[in-house]
């Protein structure tokens, strides 16, 4: 644009939403954001997709912060769009996704009581929100938009910004307004005494075990190096599930309930723990009582468990300073104990795959996955049974999956799968649902049909939410409110113009996934599923 150029508030948006590299804008239309949407519009460097409710936009945008780093765009209107975001923005929040919120707003004139979907949205969105803010002056505009991406991007979290409808359509001119800018990508690094400190502390342990989280996932290289020399049984989070092959050498598996009891072992036999970006979630389930140098980029989190010592930064930097500190130890027989450890559960899996049992069983189901799954693929799991059996029984190969971690909501599988196949269009995307975290957003299966996003949807139809049953059960309630009445899920999928196919016979469940993943088309795969956490 020249100096003297003047153009609408939303094209001058627009053209800076693109400038900081922001490529995806997920939402619906209405009447008090078209400015904004006939901005995208105009782009060749914007691409708006449409969703069918505007929660499957805010999962989507979080998704893609997950698989990928940058910063995804949700838009849509005053009011009821907003507040539909709620839930996928809630998701980016809890687990630190850099998500970008642009939410219509009625005319200025009609702010107030009575006026036509207006809400507060400032008030609103304050709970969810890093940055929160409302453009009254046009002139305005682009300093809010750009402090509010570099506030999404520093503090890892959901900036709001409300652009009243009359605001959008004001002209500016873009060169004589004032912008804020963000620097690329800057790392943390603790002092050297901090660094020496610690490794002090790992070498006067005698049994260290290496507890890596969603933090160390940059990091898998640098946590491997720093078992080979302490000679140190690495356990992982869930969320960190895939930070490395599960045949790899050091590994044990996750630790707390999904995993094997072999990893809660060596952690209680552990003198220390060192702790690579871990939240410490109740279903981590780590000994509070056990000495730990805590390795975490966020420093609200440190001393969130006892620690020994604590080093604040990013443990891609903080790993190889640590690892050339650190005394080498030799202990020849912790790679033959993991060894041994690793085939007593991969022994247990396989008991449990019952190949001849219909309904199919859940852990059959995961080992099918786990064969036909491409070692590159892109996996998107929901929360219920399904994620519970994928993160304890599926064999994770080189695939990145993302989920909803910390929320928990279910739902967030299929937007979560068209934001891996726009991230990556050359990659196998499959998503794992249930038949209830599926149904809470089907519609959205036709905005992967429309863009052309070919994916494997493997929904586990169990006809009932399996784990609020086995909730109650645990608690000592009778089962009740948990069983659903579902459709032809397969049916639907071809309804919509994509693929389906119904398996109810476990000889043609391994066919029918390869069939659903060599697709040109979105396909689900609807098996019939027992609801029965054991047997």
């Amino acid at each position: 644009m020249t100096p003297s150029e003047v153009v609408t508030v939303a094209d001058a948006l627009a053209a800076e939403l693109a400038a900081w590299g922001v490529r995806l804008v997920f939402g619906m239309p209405g009447e008090s954001s078209l400015p904004l949407v006939d901005a995208v519009r105009k782009r060749d460097d914007l691409r708006y997709i449409v969703v069918r409710h505007e929660e499957a936009a805010a999962m989507a945008a979080s998704a893609y912060h997950k698989l990928t780093g940058g910063v995804a765009a949700c838009l849509t209107i005053a009011g009821p769009g907003a507040t539909n975001l709620a839930t996928g923005l809630y998701d980016a929040k809890e687990d630190r996704a850099a998500v970008l919120a642009l939410c219509g707003q009625v005319q200025t004139q009609y702010t107030g009581p009575g006026g036509f979907q207006e809400i507060d949205q400032d008030a609103f969105f304050r709970p969810v929100t890093v940055f929160n803010n409302t453009v009254a002056d046009p002139s305005t505009a682009i300093e809010l938009l750009t402090r509010a991406l570099r506030y999404a991007v520093i503090n890892r979290g959901v900036a709001q910004l409300s652009v009243p409808g009359d605001v959008q359509r004001d002209m500016v001119r873009p060169a004589h307004c004032r912008r804020e800018s963000c620097l690329p990508g800057g790392v943390i690094a603790p002092a050297d005494d901090a660094i020496e400190r610690a490794a002090g502390v790992i070498d006067g342990a005698k049994q260290p075990v290496i507890v890596a989280g969603w933090g160390a996932m940059k990091a898998a290289a640098s946590v491997l190096a720093l078992a080979g020399k302490l000679a140190a049984p690495i356990v992982t989070t869930f969320r960190a599930k895939g930070i490395f092959p599960d045949e790899n050498e050091w590994l044990v598996g996750i630790h707390g309930p999904l995993g094997p009891p072999q990893a809660r072992k060596v952690v209680d036999e552990a003198d220390l723990l060192i702790a690579c970006g871990v939240g410490f979630s109740q279903y981590t389930g780590l000994p509070a009582d056990k000495p730990t140098v805590q390795i975490e980029v966020d420093p609200l989190q440190i001393g969130k468990h006892p620690f020994a010592a604590a080093l604040w930064g990013h443990c891609e930097v903080i790993l190889p300073a640590l690892a050339g500190r650190v005394r080498e130890r030799r202990d020849d027989a912790v790679l033959p104990r993991i060894a041994a450890m690793k085939q007593e559960w991969n022994a247990t899996l396989e008991r449990e795959a019952n190949p001849n049992a219909t309904p199919l069983r859940p852990p059959f189901i995961m080992q099918a996955l786990s064969e036909t799954v491409p070692a590159d693929a892109v996996i998107t799991v929901d929360v219920g049974e399904n994620g519970w059996w994928f993160g304890r029984n599926f064999v994770m190969k080189r695939q990145r999956f993302a989920m909803s971690g910390y929320l928990g909501t279910m739902g967030f599988a299929l937007p979560g799968a068209i934001a891996a196949k726009l991230a990556y269009p050359e990659k196998t995307v499959v998503c794992i649902t249930g038949d209830g975290g599926f149904a809470m957003g089907m519609g959205d299966f036709t905005t992967a049909v429309k863009y052309d996003l070919p994916m494997a949807v493997v929904i586990l139809n169990n006809h009932e939410l399996a784990m609020i049953t086995e909730e109650q059960r645990e608690a000592h309630y009778p089962p009740y409110a948990t069983d659903l009445t579902n459709p032809n899920f397969a049916a639907y999928g071809e309804l919509c113009g994509g693929a389906g196919k119904k398996v109810s016979r476990p000889g043609d469940l391994r066919a029918v996934l390869a069939e659903a993943m060599r697709a040109d088309v979105p396909f689900i795969v609807d098996i019939e599923t027992d609801p029965r956490r054991f047997v």
